[in-house]
């Protein structure tokens, strides 16, 4: 084998100084049109920012002139230069010099947001160029215990959020513009029907009591198993599916009016089980039958038209068992990106894993990782996140079985990072199980308590911090898995 001579390599080639993408004669151009006639402004403030500019002297003009008219004043270069310092250089123009040249260079009002257009996709261009070069030198100088799953995880996070927002979100914001958000929400829950802040369950009487899944928040939804807790949660994801209205914004983006896009990671059960239960309940056909294939022609042809109406929903499933809590949060943003997503469920919590450094510290360390990574990705994706949980056997030693907070495994952080946290309780199946001997007076007791409570259920929430506490009474129909509102079958008397 011939030895590769070292002469012959090539010599390196000069380093190629580049400097990151910019326009400043765009620049300058919009901000002398805002300072001819202040409506340019509004073609470019929903989604040109301070931060969108190149220039350091360019965002602070637009941060100002952006303040004046927000407050009702007309921003013009009369205005601006009391603002500005009195001895500022610009390439040996002072303030005002420099203003009268960008009003002498404006563009017209009607080109504005064609050049801020120019502007933010520039601004892009150097967020990227950034994560780029924090990729390359990660991978270059990675430590040896830094896994490179984990820098994949990171870039695709800094890559989501540059997608959605064209800049990192970050750091400290005005608590005016806290305030505005808080009002929209009020006006939007007026105008919204059922006068909900958040997405409807299609349940009244939990909607009444929690104001609708809330974004940003982790719901904890916890049982005993046979309680019912994966059907309620198939239950709502369909019903707000089913109820999904969009429009298009005036970005392009398909933004929901009505309902949700909900994904639905199922850890334990297959997609088609859930397809089934969810067709066992719009049909009322019992899923043992739909697989035992005990149905008749009128039966099949319920199961056609269903189909049907399901296939256009926006319900996505990932079946895929044994997640991560890393690669839960990546395909959450992946979905979306790609499809848009306004619910997630996790059907269930125990059966992700957190990071084998956590996993070998214990569960307990485990769980605390996955329930604080579930909190950072509701508030990061903006969306209600569903995570059922099992509860320990302790339940099953007191005679009252109703659950309570400390019920919950490893519960100190699932209660700590979970914004509302509802329990799934039957009484009928625990009664069920303790039927006397036929013809005794305990039967006939058991028997008028079992009329008491068949088919009924209760959802207990033992935490919300945006609402009270306290028991909702629902139906519960075992054969097709159905939740719904107490009052519909006649249980309450109208009231007058």
């Amino acid at each position: 084998m011939a030895l590769i001579d070292s002469s012959a390599r090539k010599a390196p080639a000069e380093p190629m100084y580049r400097s990151a993408p910019h326009n400043m004669e765009a620049e300058q151009a919009l901000l002398g049109a805002i300072l001819i006639n202040n409506e340019a402004f509004y073609r470019v403030s929903d989604f040109l920012n301070p931060p969108h500019f190149f220039e350091p002297l360019h965002q602070r003009l637009y941060e100002l002139v952006g303040s004046l008219i927000r407050a009702g004043k007309v921003a013009t270069p009369v205005t601006m230069k009391t603002f500005l310092p009195a001895d500022l250089d610009i390439a040996g123009l002072n303030a005002n010099q420099y203003l009268a040249r960008l009003a002498a260079e404006a563009t017209t009002v009607i080109n504005a947001g064609d050049y801020g257009r120019t502007i933010y996709d520039l601004a892009i261009r150097r967020q990227l160029i950034i994560v780029g070069e924090d990729m390359v030198n990660v991978a270059f100088d990675a430590p040896v215990d830094f896994a490179p799953q984990t820098q994949i995880e990171d870039a695709e996070r800094r890559l989501y959020e540059l997608a959605e927002t064209g800049r990192y979100d970050g750091g400290f914001q005005r608590f005016a513009d806290a305030l505005t958000n808080a009002v929209d929400m009020a006006a939007k829950a007026y105008q919204r029907d059922g006068k909900l802040s958040g997405i409807a369950t299609g349940l009244n009487d939990l909607d009444r009591m929690m104001g609708g899944l809330q974004p940003s928040d982790l719901v904890i939804l916890a049982g005993r198993p046979g309680m019912g807790k994966t059907a309620l949660a198939t239950n709502l994801a369909y019903n707000i599916a089913r109820a999904w209205k969009g429009e298009t914004a005036p970005d392009g983006r398909i933004s929901t009016v009505n309902g949700g896009i909900v994904g639905f990671f199922s850890l334990e059960m297959s997609a088609e089980q859930l397809a089934t239960r969810i067709i066992s309940e719009q049909t009322e056909i019992p899923s043992y039958k739909i697989r035992r294939g005990e149905i008749d022609t009128r039966d099949f042809d319920k199961i056609v038209g269903v189909s049907r109406e399901m296939e256009v929903i926006p319900l996505y499933i990932d079946e895929t068992g044994g997640l991560s809590i890393a690669q839960l949060t990546a395909r959450a943003r992946r979905l979306k990106r790609q499809r848009g997503l306004d619910l997630l469920v996790i059907d269930y919590l125990q059966l992700l894993s957190g990071s084998s450094k956590r996993a070998s510290e214990g569960r307990v360390q485990e769980i605390t990782e996955i329930t604080t990574g579930l909190k950072a990705l509701a508030k990061e994706l903006k969306v209600p996140v569903l995570a059922l949980s099992q509860l320990s056997r302790q339940v099953e030693t007191r005679d009252d079985k109703r659950p309570q907070l400390s019920d919950l495994r490893e519960s100190g952080s699932i209660e700590q990072d979970a914004d509302v946290v509802m329990f799934v309780f039957r009484e009928e199946y625990y009664l069920k199980n303790k039927e006397p001997r036929t013809g005794t007076e305990e039967h006939v007791k058991w028997q008028t308590e079992m009329e008491l409570v068949h088919g009924k259920a209760e959802v207990i929430i033992g935490k919300q911090r945006h609402g009270p506490t306290g028991t909702v009474a629902l139906q519960f129909d075992g054969h097709v898995t159905r939740f719904s509102d107490l009052a519909q079958d006649g249980h309450y008397p109208a009231r007058t």
